[in-house]
């Protein structure tokens, strides 16, 4: 789950490349140019053992790791590492899904010979990013669907989206994110984007990626 906020034609769609002398891309002048001035914004939601996730999958869980293989005279089988005793401790996890908090659906989640996380190269992380705000919208229809008119509304302010860009729907549904961690459950309402508007984001302005506040894409029981 991701907070954005809209931002300005300027930082919705940049170009993070330049050449030095002689036409080499000179990649400290990158850093210093663009990177090291940026303005960071985490889009990130942290992992929790009571992190919302779909009512189908099983909870995750975490707590101090365990020995698994014993050391003579330091820690025997199944004991859990400590600070006082071991001078450190570590984390275990077992995510019972990969679908929770902020995360990246590859094209295997859905197609058996898709591409998985793995095989997606690390171009992919820097993108031109469009913002297309819905807030408002869905702030009097917490239901509401971005439609493509929505997205061609942000085009007539901001210019046509780039190809390969990233395009983010926001409708804020992440501020009540600690609401759903304590009632333990995710509304039967929220916002969501049209089928009509993925297509024409994909098919015809060729986006990268898209991506969405809430667990889901819309609220509909197809999986079309």
């Amino acid at each position: 789950v991701a907070r954005v906020s809209s931002p300005s034609p300027q930082s919705a769609v940049g170009l993070l490349t330049t050449s030095g002398a002689g036409g080499t891309h000179d990649f400290y002048a990158v850093w210093n140019d663009v990177f090291k001035q940026a303005k960071y914004i985490d889009l990130t939601r942290e992992f929790a053992p009571n992190s919302p996730v779909w009512s189908a999958f099983m909870p995750p869980t975490c707590g101090t790791g365990r020995c698994g293989a014993p050391t003579k005279d330091f820690i025997s089988h199944g004991d859990k590492f400590e600070y006082g005793i071991h001078g450190f401790t570590i984390t275990e996890y077992n995510l019972s899904t990969d679908q929770m908090v902020t995360q990246l659906d590859p094209p295997a989640h859905w197609n058996e010979y898709g591409s998985t996380i793995s095989d997606i190269p690390a171009t992919f992380s820097v993108r031109p990013l469009v913002v297309v705000d819905l807030s408002e919208k869905v702030r009097f229809n917490p239901g509401y669907s971005a439609t493509k008119q929505d997205v061609l509304d942000w085009e007539a302010a901001h210019g046509r989206i780039p190809e390969g860009a990233v395009v983010f729907f926001r409708s804020d549904w992440m501020k009540q994110w600690w609401d759903y961690v304590k009632a333990d459950a995710m509304p039967d309402t929220f916002p969501g984007v049209s089928l009509e508007a993925l297509k024409f984001i994909h098919l015809e302005r060729k986006v990268m990626l898209h991506g969405h506040e809430p667990l889901d894409t819309d609220m509909s029981a197809s999986l079309e």
